[in-house]
């Protein structure tokens, strides 16, 4: 088992009608699982001071799930941190709604070393994508990993240039940290485990990726870095959800050059207007960030022009 708490941590996850702060509410006042699941409906809403919420549930349904969860994360080597244990991301805990269990595959990074959080479009242009495996690359050679979303375009850029680097990537995945979604990038998952890194998601196994989803795990990606750098992102990407929880949570948000002049900028172009910096090489993250730059000699991809860029975007498109 996981937790001293046994299966506590994953019951409460699961009480339908509460928000996320509602739950970690429950996870300090218990201790102990049998103190919980002798409760009903009820008893939980005066608990919190809420009206009685009439959602179709009994106490009994939620620990037998829970069980499967359990059962289903050791089958499958996946591990899970409760809010209430020192194992769970110290970062997290500063989210509004933080989720009550963290699960797992891999190694957590140290929380005491910082991660940069690189995302971007799912439909990069070469130039963009090689900039962020540039970028990506010198952090991984400096001793910083990249957390991403695993997604296609400049995350799965992000996370190969921080590998390349020897970086311990962590990727937040909306879906179970054992559904790896596009099924293209099962080859970069699998790289990230064997060299130290983690996926991670607030769903259990066994969960497949819904649309819903990828918004939430934004805050998560957010929540983990000390800073976001958003490389490239149309004027309704998704990366802006995470720029937007970065600025929510204090972090240091950057803006890649690439995004900057990419007919696919628009939404770079206005974090710009708005005072995100716009960064070209990594060096510019580690010396805002006091880290002492390694002497090894990171050659640029972008240096030899973007024809270079976009055929060696396209050819780390393929899996690995």
């Amino acid at each position: 088992m996981d937790s001293r708490r046994g299966l506590l941590d994953l019951i409460i996850r699961q009480i339908p009608g509460y928000s996320s702060p509602a739950r970690i509410r429950l996870c300090r006042e218990f201790d102990r699982e049998e103190d919980l699941t002798r409760l009903g409906k009820g008893d939980i809403a005066q608990i919190l001071g809420t009206p009685h919420r009439d959602f179709p549930w009994t106490m009994d349904a939620l620990r037998i799930q829970a069980e499967k969860d359990a059962a289903a994360a050791r089958q499958r080597g996946i591990h899970w941190a409760s809010y209430a244990e020192g194992a769970y991301p110290p970062l997290l805990r500063e989210l509004y709604d933080p989720p009550v269990v963290f699960f797992y595959r891999g190694a957590l990074p140290d929380p005491e070393k910082p991660l940069a959080a690189v995302v971007g479009t799912r439909r990069s242009s070469g130039y963009a994508a090689a900039q962020a495996y540039d970028i990506a690359r010198t952090l991984g050679y400096n001793g910083v990993p990249v957390v991403s979303g695993l997604a296609l375009g400049i995350d799965a850029m992000a996370h190969r240039g921080n590998l390349a680097g020897g970086g311990k990537t962590l990727a937040v995945l909306g879906s179970g940290p054992d559904m790896v979604f596009p099924a293209s990038n099962r080859g970069i998952a699998r790289a990230i485990l064997e060299n130290g890194g983690a996926l991670v998601s607030e769903y259990p196994p066994g969960t497949a990726p819904a649309k819903w989803h990828f918004p939430a795990r934004n805050r998560i990606i957010a929540a983990l870095a000390r800073g976001v750098l958003i490389v490239e992102a149309p004027a309704l990407s998704g990366a802006l959800i995470t720029a937007r929880f970065a600025l929510e949570q204090g972090r240091d948000l950057w803006v890649a050059s690439a995004g900057i002049s990419s007919p696919r900028g628009e939404g770079c172009r206005s974090l710009a207007a708005d005072g995100g910096r716009i960064i070209r090489r990594g060096e510019e993250i580690l010396a805002e960030w006091g880290i002492e730059i390694s002497g090894k000699n990171v050659d640029s991809i972008l240096s030899g022009g973007s024809a270079l860029a976009s055929s060696l975007a396209r050819s780390l498109n393929t899996r690995l």
